[in-house]
């Protein structure tokens, strides 16, 4: 693939040469008009070559674009799957520990912070509504 998009570059850029060769330069002009015939078949030959030229290198653009990312999407898969392997290799190798909330450490409040007021702590009673002991 590589190859065939050198390729279309390089007859891309022979064709813009040449075609700036006939733009620019008059004595070039009038030889490449004769060789054609006149210069409306100079210029139409000019145009067919030029569409051809893009229509391939747009084509040759958009299967490289493609098949890169094929390529990458395959090579992203195979990290995804190996690790997920390392995951569950150091899943069996870990000791048993038991399963809590992870610590996370000691909640700050920020500054400005205002607290509610909570409500009033009730202590408990019995049915007879006498607090216990």
């Amino acid at each position: 693939m590589l190859a065939l998009k050198r390729l279309v570059t390089i007859l891309v850029m022979v064709f813009l040469l040449l075609a700036l060769l006939v733009l620019l330069l008059p004595s070039v002009k009038s030889s490449f008009a004769g060789m054609a015939g006149s210069p409306e078949s100079l210029y139409f030959g000019l145009l067919v070559a030029a569409v051809v030229l893009l229509g391939l290198q747009l084509i040759t653009e958009n299967l490289d674009s493609t098949l890169l990312r094929r390529d990458v999407a395959a090579r992203e898969g195979k990290i995804n799957e190996l690790k997920a392997r390392l995951y569950d290799h150091q899943l069996e190798q870990r000791p048993d520990r038991p399963l809590g909330a992870p610590r996370t450490g000691t909640t700050t409040l920020p500054e400005g912070y205002v607290a509610t007021a909570s409500a009033p702590i009730i202590p408990p009673t019995d049915a007879a509504n006498q607090p216990l002991a």
